[in-house]
């Protein structure tokens, strides 16, 4: 187990391998810029709203791999999370002249920029709560204790 460092902005690993501290905070933010870049890309292009909307949460239907286990549940929600997908879509789309599909790498890529704004990071094959930006929870639950008071 890493030890806890005296100033908690200064880099460290969390034994799940979750990234804490200051470069936590840089990773939260860059996904707020991903959210707000992808959007403004989206509307630059005139996508309509309505089919950004109905298509925001698409991602999310792959943490349905979880009722197969977590193995296969972070597996799935990770492709469905990853930038990599968005990326390789929009090159498609840039490829063949499809814009549709160009909109709808942006919309993925905004909701993965969403989820990290809101510390929700890939997952590992332990537990949903288990990411790479943290385990879900911990800052409530510490919040909460008596002990952090």
């Amino acid at each position: 187990m890493t030890p806890t460092p005296a100033n908690p902005l200064a880099p460290s690993i969390e034994p799940t391998g979750a990234v804490r501290g200051a470069p936590r905070v840089l990773l939260r933010l860059e996904g707020a810029a991903v959210l707000v870049a992808a959007s403004l890309a989206y509307a630059a292009l005139g996508g309509s709203w309505g089919w950004f909307a109905a298509l925001f949460l698409v991602p999310d239907l792959s943490m349905l791999g979880y009722l197969a286990g977590p193995r296969v549940g972070a597996a799935l929600y990770d492709a469905g999370h990853s930038t990599l997908g968005p990326a390789i879509l929009g090159a498609l789309a840039y490829a063949t002249g499809a814009s549709a599909l160009g909109l709808v790498a942006l919309v993925w890529v905004a909701h993965v920029g969403f989820d990290r704004a809101l510390g929700y990071g890939l997952k590992y094959a332990t537990s949903f709560a288990d990411t790479h930006l943290g385990r879900l929870g911990v800052g409530r639950a510490r919040a909460a204790s008596p002990a952090a008071a």
